[in-house]
């Protein structure tokens, strides 16, 4: 076949994508997100309380010993750390400020009584002569003290520490006859509180004690039936940050100095009872 007869063939080659890129990008984008993430928990560690920052430290060094010293195995909300004694004036302004931030506070303010005492936080709910929290001669709990006790479960529920609830009242004897008096009263005020409380934010565990005094323990000892006698009180109790300590045992030079000694070592003050 003569060459100019001969068909013409054009071959076409299909113009592809480039090349693939590679991972490198991935490589690069995670060490930036791990960077940023980095960076927020350093902004919000600097943000935060002594006892949290002690416990994150401590963890990386420790983690199995910070985890049982610290509270972090406390089951619990908020922070989750144990409050001290030191603690307790802080916790005292932060209620203070979510009070101030109710309904109707100025009718109630002065009926509220916030004190650190050797026990714990103690928070009285003191009656006014018209019944400011509680109906009259009545554990059912009228609005403001609904209101109040809602406010004090949302911010004592984020705390892992153990609360004591009380009731008291003055030394009028109560109206009504039969077996029902003060010492009930009492005591059933006490319960309406836990009950509200437990539903409103605190822990189905925190609550460890539920107290009737009836007049046993008056707070105006010169004037029996005055109104303020008959109150609420919430009770936050101190707690060990370290109770593991107590129990571990003597170095070998403590034990030494501790034999040497003519009298045993002081023991920490009974716990106060009822």
């Amino acid at each position: 076949m003569d060459s100019k007869q001969r068909p013409i063939i054009i071959l076409k080659k299909k113009a592809g994508h480039g090349g693939h890129h590679g991972g490198a990008w991935k490589v690069a984008y995670a060490d930036f997100v791990t960077a940023m993430m980095a960076l927020f928990i350093v902004l919000w560690l600097l943000n935060t309380s002594k006892q949290i920052q002690e416990a994150v430290g401590g963890y990386f060094r420790d983690p199995n010993g910070t985890a049982k010293k610290l509270g972090s195995n406390v089951a619990g909300a908020g922070e989750n750390f144990l409050l001290t004694k030191d603690d307790m004036p802080k916790l005292k302004d932060q209620l203070q400020r979510a009070i101030h931030q109710m309904n109707d506070f100025d009718k109630i303010k002065n009926q509220i009584e916030i004190t650190v005492t050797p026990e714990g936080l103690r928070i009285e709910l003191l009656e006014s002569a018209s019944g400011t929290f509680f109906k009259s001669g009545s554990p059912q709990l009228n609005v403001d003290g609904r209101e109040l006790l809602k406010t004090m479960a949302v911010e004592l529920g984020k705390l892992p520490n153990k609360i004591s609830i009380e009731g008291h009242t003055d030394s009028k004897l109560y109206a009504a006859s039969g077996s029902y008096g003060n010492w009930e009263l009492s005591a059933d005020r006490a319960n309406a509180a836990r009950r509200l409380m437990q539903a409103n934010g605190l822990g189905p565990t925190q609550v460890t004690q539920v107290r009737g005094f009836a007049d046993q323990r008056l707070r105006k000892l010169d004037n029996p039936l005055d109104p303020s006698n008959r109150r609420i009180s919430l009770i936050v109790q101190y707690v060990v940050v370290n109770p593991e300590d107590d129990a571990k045992p003597p170095a070998a030079n403590d034990q030494k100095k501790s034999e040497e000694k003519t009298s045993p070592p002081p023991t920490n003050d009974p716990i106060r009872k009822n």
